[in-house]
């Protein structure tokens, strides 16, 4: 056999093989690529992981790492760089602010058990909680719910000359309402609250005049409109049996008395 046939031979051989191997990889179809997709200049920031509700108790199961833009990295945001254990550190603590998933963590929203209880957390600065005693008579048939604003009226029998009146007072206006019972907000769209006392954001001298109320009579709460209720303004506190208070008569039983109200 001549040399040059032999040349022929093996080129041909090894065309059939490159083509026999183009034709597998056709049928086979192209191979799968894996993305990955990755932000350009990101960090890592703790982020709530599902719903975080006011005053739950946070588990670090309930926490995630997530990328964020570095240019979005705003103060108070905690990074995986710098605190690369503040899942666990966190884990116990009390949200004193709802968080839902996905949103950045902040030191601020949430109080250690150490530090305090929820309720101390998200009082304001220079004020009370205190507690008042309810009935669903007397709290708007129960349809008074956290962060709702209300008037405290007092009601109490006083003795005019011989005879004994009723009479009812506005002693607080434009009070919110921090809790209904251990409810300290609203969740999954619930109408009505259920609790036998109700917990209000008063002035350290607007808790002295409700704990004398208490003392001397029965205590109601007159839920305010919203529109009303959104300006936040804290309204003057009424002194009880104010002489220049309006007066309207009543008959109960068929005894006349007196109602003083404030308008």
């Amino acid at each position: 056999m001549k040399r040059a046939r032999i040349v022929v031979l093996a080129i041909a051989f090894t065309a059939a093989i490159g083509a026999a191997w183009i034709a597998k990889r056709i049928v086979s179809g192209p191979r799968e690529v894996q993305e990955v997709e990755k932000t350009v200049g990101a960090v890592d920031v703790l982020v709530a992981a599902k719903d975080i509700n006011l005053g739950d108790s946070v588990r670090a199961s309930d926490l995630k790492w997530q990328q964020w833009p570095a240019e979005g990295l705003a103060p108070g945001l905690i990074s995986k760089a710098t605190q690369p254990d503040a899942p666990d550190k966190l884990s116990g603590a009390i949200a004193r602010a709802p968080f839902i998933a996905g949103e950045p963590i902040k030191e601020q929203k949430l109080i250690k058990i150490s530090e305090g209880g929820v309720m101390a957390a998200i009082l304001p600065s220079g004020m009370r909680a205190i507690s008042t005693p309810i009935r669903e008579e007397t709290s708007a048939g129960g349809f008074i719910l956290p962060n709702d604003r209300v008037d405290v009226i007092l009601s109490r029998k006083v003795q005019v000359g011989s005879k004994e009146d009723h009479v009812s007072d506005t002693i607080l206006r434009n009070i919110r309402v921090l809790a209904i019972g251990q409810v300290l907000e609203n969740k999954d769209g619930e109408k009505v609250a259920t609790g036998k006392t109700a917990t209000l954001e008063l002035t350290p001298r607007q808790t002295e005049v409700l704990a004398l109320a208490q003392s001397l009579g029965e205590i109601s709460l007159s839920l305010r409109s919203l529109a009303d209720a959104t300006s936040g303004q804290i309204e003057p506190t009424t002194k009880i049996g104010d002489s220049n208070s309006s007066t309207v008569k009543m008959l109960k039983y068929g005894v006349p008395s007196r109602a003083f109200g404030v308008n």
